[in-house]
């Protein structure tokens, strides 16, 4: 999870420091005012009005959101969905073919099966509980994107927004600060954020990289952003033990299995938050190996933080593809 890590000391500007609770998690902003035309009602007003409509689109957990009553629907006819629904569901669907199905809004029975949904824990699935789960997910197997419309395949599809949801709240709270005239500003959702302009310090904005461990907060990195959207994914904090083995709630699309490859983290940088946030999620599930291969392929800026195995002691290594340093550098 990013840690922002923006100084606020030595500025003439109005500096906007606000947080609350949003999707499920909660959201840091800061925003500075450099002409000073603006007030903190206004900030907190904008930024209220982007979250609502964002989750009247695309929250899982209101019964009446677009993309729940989508998902109740339980038929295959065309439903027509706002353009931010469909710029969502785009751009899952783009990085659901890129990353080789890995980064898959459908996987909610899988997800369930695991113990890791709304009904909570519950036994270890059977492999054949596994085969016929891995039948219902899948975009191109499940449900057809089109410019304003989606479509189930199978009747009983469900999408999930939560790995691209707060990227792109991140976003739209960002757009309207622009409104405002509000340039420099970063905003933070769930670990996901975007980044504008410079803090407070006239510096880019200086985001700390969690250490991926479960007990310590520390931070591995620091980099300097502006303009950019940045997520991180990690495997270290959600996860179950059951007779010596760790099961994380990171499950790869391609075997119904939770991963157990060497990488902890992945964390990238995107030009909004909405694509970093995706994209993190589905490097994760890759792993470093086949992560840095599709990186380089669709020049995706990622760092992967894997366990060194070789160690006699929880250690760290990372690893980073060209666009990643080209664009800390």
């Amino acid at each position: 999870m990013p840690l922002a890590l923006a100084a606020c000391k030595g500025s003439a500007a109005r500096v906007f420091n606000l947080s609350g609770l949003t999707m499920g998690t909660t959201y840091n902003v800061v925003a500075i005012d450099s002409s000073k035309s603006t007030n903190e009602a206004d900030v907190k007003s904008a930024i209220n009005g982007a979250l609502a409509e964002v989750n009247q689109q695309m929250s899982n957990w209101d019964p009446n959101s677009e993309i729940s009553r989508f998902n109740a629907a339980a038929n295959t006819a065309p439903v027509q969905v706002s353009p931010e629904l469909a710029h969502v569901m785009k751009a899952a669907d783009t990085v659901y073919t890129a990353s080789e199905g890995r980064f898959d809004t459908t996987m909610g029975p899988l997800i369930e099966l695991w113990g890791f949904g709304a009904p909570g824990k519950r036994p270890m699935p059977a492999q054949a509980e596994i085969d016929n789960a891995l039948a219902s997910v899948g975009h191109h197997n499940t449900i057809s994107v089109g410019a304003d419309a989606l479509q189930k395949k199978q009747a009983d599809a469900q999408v999930y927004l939560a790995a691209i949801g707060k990227g792109y709240g991140a976003d739209r709270v960002g757009q309207a600060l622009e409104a405002l005239g509000i340039t420099d500003y970063m905003v933070e959702i769930g670990g996901d954020l975007y980044a504008s302009g410079r803090n407070p310090d006239g510096l880019p904005w200086q985001i700390g990289i969690e250490t991926p461990a479960s007990l310590n907060n520390g931070v591995f990195d620091v980099v300097g952003i502006s303009g950019l959207g940045l997520a991180s994914s990690g495997d270290y904090r959600n996860y179950f033990e059951q007779d010596g083995q760790r099961y994380s709630h990171v499950i790869d699309p391609a075997t119904g299995q939770p991963i157990t490859h060497r990488t902890a983290s992945a964390t990238v940088l995107a030009e909004d938050s909405m694509m970093a946030d995706a994209w993190a999620t589905a490097m994760l599930i890759l792993g470093r190996e086949r992560g840095l291969e599709i990186a380089a392929a669709h020049d995706v800026a990622v760092l992967f933080v894997e366990r060194d195995t070789e160690a006699s002691t929880l250690q760290f290594k990372s690893s980073a593809s060209d666009a990643f340093t080209r664009l800390t550098a």
